[in-house]
């Protein structure tokens, strides 16, 4: 397998992934919503969707005070360029149980982040999350599972060493 150096914007982007994650899990709306341009836009999991900083982080302060939610963990698949300073990113993500070593299958989600460079920062643009059904093709979610449990067994292990 060919292993290439990324680049400084990839890893910026990147880094950007695992802090909309790191977010998440740790339940905090304001520190998502902060990762966001003015204008960005979401599409949940759910098919909610949201507009603009100040939306993302009312809604997902509601939701996080109305309902537990679980972890998520991502493993991306791609990242490139739309411009000079404007990025796409490709994930696959699970949701799983805090202290649990499983993902949960159906909240398997193809997930894509825009990111675009705004005063010196890369920010979310654009970030949706769509579930993983695979009607047809049962293997490819078997698989999409297999890969978030061997990611999620990764990053336990490395806290557990640490």
């Amino acid at each position: 397998m060919e292993v290439r150096e990324r680049s400084r914007e990839e890893q910026d982007v990147r880094a950007l992934y695992r802090e909309v994650l790191r977010s998440w899990n740790r339940r905090d709306a304001r520190g998502f919503a902060a990762l966001c341009t003015d204008g960005a836009r979401m599409v949940g999991h759910d098919g909610s969707e949201m507009s603009g900083r100040g939306t993302i982080e009312l809604e997902l302060g509601r939701s996080f005070e109305q309902q537990p939610t679980l972890a998520c963990i991502g493993v991306v698949r791609e990242v490139r360029p739309l411009g000079d300073a404007v990025w796409l990113l490709s994930a696959i993500a699970g949701m799983y149980r805090p202290g649990s070593y499983r993902v949960d299958p159906a909240w398997n989600a193809v997930q894509t982040l825009v990111a675009a460079r705004e005063l010196g920062r890369v920010r979310v643009v654009a970030y949706q999350s769509t579930p993983t059904t695979f009607r047809e093709r049962p293997e490819l979610g078997q698989r999409v599972t297999a890969e978030l449990d061997r990611a999620l067994a990764r990053v336990s292990a490395a806290i557990t060493r640490s």
